[in-house]
């Protein structure tokens, strides 16, 4: 605390945040201006909730004048909204839709309230019903804020009692962030990871994550039909179903079963010719970025347990192959070669795929120095767009496009692994890392249920606006689980 006190006042100005985009995509902005210290409370301001009006003038000018009170003397954290609906749009709270595609302006703050868990929401102006709809609901059941009514006419924030104490929604986010890495992956497994009827990546990242967790015995016989050759795991060729098999190299390395080995060579065996010859490219790859997760991995782990060099060969070969495709000058990659569009999770995949193939690439191999510049290249660019809660976007360069928890999880494990491996600066890296995984904790419920997470995306021909406003699931999603579990997994060096 008396660290806190002795800090300079130029030390904590004010913040500005993206918290969302319009209906219009006009941003919509909040200034943070810190408290006495990290614990001390948060109040919401809010105006502006029927478009720009007098109450946006006042809470402007409410949070200047809370900025130049002397830090000590602040007796909570200020978060000020004053054009929380720039588009003057109908509002509904709780909102109802697709979010963010119907009532995008009320998805925008409902979400933001439940994993900012304030302790007090005030409301400036007109209020179409946001302090009714708080005073009645669990927000993205995480939790109950109080909520007021005030006058902007007056000095709004003279009126807030020094002693606010903490929310339902702010207790309950403070419940989350103990969670351990082990414990939330525990947490997740009761849930994802019970079902392998149709080998795809979604199932397989979670039972890999269960077999980290030690889970050998119950994960077997989900695998029983695959490893006995009742059923054939490569039955419907795709590049989910490739990249299904790493789950299956996990099993043959913890369980040393050669069963597995067999199936992890036969995908693998889908890069060559019938004559052995490495092919041009992989031939599920589609031309998405994903292909970077999808078929590459699996050839570098069938290398690792052949130890022929032919594998890693046609690894390096793909690689460079799509990124004549899909990566941009810029440093990240485009989704389709038919959009510009840096989509969230069409950077995580490459991201945590070139992380996967660099862990069994041999260091002596030609191609491995130009992997790993490619590697350190992805990362620090994605390093750039991490936004100040921890999340990666949607679009990962368009500030406002929501926060998307899956490709958040994966560039954060794909950046773990690096700080591991030494392939980056750990002291760079790390605070991103740290980051991340406190807003996974956050967005993650005891139930399983998830904030945010972007619905699939196999759609050719999307625009930019497009990837902006593919649905956002909020509740269970066994994509979402999936990658927190490896990324809990990973950080708990399982």
């Amino acid at each position: 605390m008396l660290a806190c006190l002795l800090l300079p006042d130029a030390a904590v100005a004010a913040e500005r945040w993206t918290i969302g985009l319009s209906t219009a995509a006009a941003p919509i902005d909040a200034v943070v201006v810190p408290g006495r210290s990290a614990s001390s409370p948060t109040v919401l301001l809010v105006g502006g909730l029927q478009g720009t009006d007098p109450s946006s003038d006042a809470v402007a000018r409410e949070a200047i004048d809370f900025e130049h009170v002397p830090q000590r003397q602040r007796g909570f954290r200020l978060i000020a909204i004053a054009r929380a609906n720039p588009d003057a749009q109908p509002l509904q709270f709780p909102p109802s839709g697709v979010a963010y595609r119907e009532h995008i302006e009320s998805h925008v703050l409902w979400r933001w309230l439940g994993t900012h868990a304030p302790d007090l929401v005030l409301v400036a102006g007109p209020d179409p019903g946001l302090v009714d709809a708080l005073s009645q609901n669990l927000v993205i059941d995480v939790g109950r804020i109080p909520a007021r009514r005030v006058d902007g006419s007056t000095r709004i924030l003279q009126s807030v009692a020094a002693d606010v104490t903490l929310s339902g929604a702010h207790q309950e986010i403070e419940r989350r962030l103990a969670r351990s890495p082990r414990a939330l992956a525990e947490e997740l497994a009761r849930i994802y990871g019970h079902e392998f009827k149709q080998p795809n990546y979604i199932a397989a990242m979670a039972l890999v994550s269960r077999l980290r967790l030690g889970e050998l015995a119950g994960v077997t016989p989900l695998l029983a039909p695959y490893l006995d050759g009742v059923q054939d795991s490569f039955a419907r060729p795709s590049q989910s179903s490739l990249a299904s098999h790493l789950l299956f190299f996990e099993y043959a390395r913890r369980a040393r079963d050669d069963r597995a080995k067999a199936l992890v060579v036969r995908a693998a065996a889908s890069g060559f010719t019938e004559n052995g010859e490495l092919r041009e490219f992989m031939p599920l790859h589609g031309g998405w970025s994903d292909s970077l997760f999808m078929d590459v991995p699996i050839l570098a782990m069938a290398g690792a347990l052949t130890g022929e060099r032919r594998y890693f060969d046609m690894a390096a070969r793909h690689v460079a192959f799509m990124q004549q495709i899909v990566l941009r000058p810029d440093g990240l990659y485009r989704h389709q070669a038919s959009s510009d569009a840096a989509w969230g999770r069409g950077n995580a995949f490459p991201a945590l795929g070139v992380a996967l193939t660099l862990s069994h690439f041999p260091k002596e191999h030609a191609e491995y120095p130009r992997l790993l510049a490619s590697y350190r290249a992805h990362m620090a660019a994605l390093a750039r767009f991490q936004d100040e809660n921890g999340m990666w976007r949607n679009v990962i360069d368009r500030p406002g496009a929501y926060p998307e928890y899956s490709a958040t999880a994966m560039i954060a494990t794909a950046m773990l692994r690096g700080i591991r491996n030494g392939w980056i600066d750990r002291k760079t890296y790390e605070p991103l890392v740290e980051k991340a995984w406190r807003a996974i904790l956050t967005r993650t419920g005891a139930d399983g249920a998830l904030v945010d997470v972007c619905e699939s995306t196999g759609t050719r021909g999307l625009t930019a606006d497009d990837y902006l406003r593919r649905t956002a699931i909020l509740g269970r999603d066994d994509r979402g689980g999936g990658m927190a579990m490896f990324f809990a997994t990973e950080l708990a060096g399982l």
